[in-house]
């Protein structure tokens, strides 16, 4: 039973280590698209957060690291905006074709919205994809995309709100050890 609990111990130290370098290491390359993980919306306007990634996904748009973005969250407790949408009319609103922008505004939960943007990416035989959030969701996100066969280069938000706030980091890179540890538990 010990030898259980100091395995099962390692491995939240190493999937700690683990989000934490994924949160200060930026792969982003040029890819068939970018995906950016919705966050509250308030009344049709971003959060702070998701403010926060629309635009480090428009910096990466601009300077050409993909053609077409994938704004992914559903509908919160506000049933007139989805995160998709409120994204999607900040990203037009800041200069993206809305030609080149897919909502993908069905999904309630990262892993829904990772499936969601797999299927799209599929129907335009896409492969890679450079995927916009705060650092510590980054390693998440990559292992999910990695498990539908898509090849993901995480790009962490440079002034996340939660990662600039050494508590939020803290106990949000711990939630993602716990998020990360079911969902590969689900998977078994």
């Amino acid at each position: 039973m010990i030898l259980v609990l100091v395995s099962i111990g390692a491995y939240w130290i190493y999937l700690y280590r683990e989000v934490r370098f994924s949160a200060g290491h930026d792969e982003a390359k040029v890819s068939d698209v970018i995906i950016v993980l919705g966050a509250a919306q308030y009344n049709g306007r971003p959060s702070k957060i998701l403010k926060a990634r629309l635009d480090h996904a428009l910096e990466l748009y601009n300077r050409g690291f993909a053609k077409s973005i994938i704004a992914t969250g559903g509908y919160g407790p506000d049933p007139n905006y989805s995160e998709a949408q409120v994204s999607t009319k900040y990203l037009t609103q800041h200069g993206v074709n809305p030609l080149n922008i897919i909502t993908e505004q069905a999904s309630l939960t990262t892993h829904d919205s990772i499936r969601a943007a797999t299927v799209l990416m599929r129907s335009k035989a896409w492969t890679t994809a450079v995927v916009v959030s705060d650092g510590f969701h980054l390693y998440r996100l990559k292992e999910m995309l990695g498990d539908e066969g898509i090849i993901a280069y995480t790009s962490p938000v440079p002034d996340s709100p939660i990662e600039n706030s050494t508590s939020q980091r803290f106990w949000f890179s711990v939630r993602e050890v716990f998020l990360f540890s079911a969902y590969r538990l689900v998977d078994l």
